[in-house]
């Protein structure tokens, strides 16, 4: 099997994985308005159609880049 990268340098790419993803899905309103101000500073206007709607899918990418990382980490961690 392929070794992508050495273990080390992979595990902080996994904890700021989990660490966003709790972000995401515990402070999912707080995201969205760090979002908000990050694109108007480039000169973009973005606005969510359905807020509640939005608030429930950064719960979910939330949720789902725990997952992913820990999933990963499990997978590489496995092949040592």
């Amino acid at each position: 099997m392929i070794k992508i990268l050495s273990c080390p340098i992979l595990i902080p790419v996994h904890i700021l994985g989990v660490t966003v993803g709790l972000l995401m899905f515990l402070k999912p309103g707080g995201v969205i308005e760090f979002q908000r101000r990050f694109y108007a500073k480039i000169n973009w206007r973005i606005e969510p159609i359905s807020m509640p709607k939005e608030i429930r899918n950064t719960k979910l990418m939330g949720g789902f880049l725990i997952l992913a990382s820990f999933l990963s980490a499990t997978l590489i961690l496995s092949q040592y």
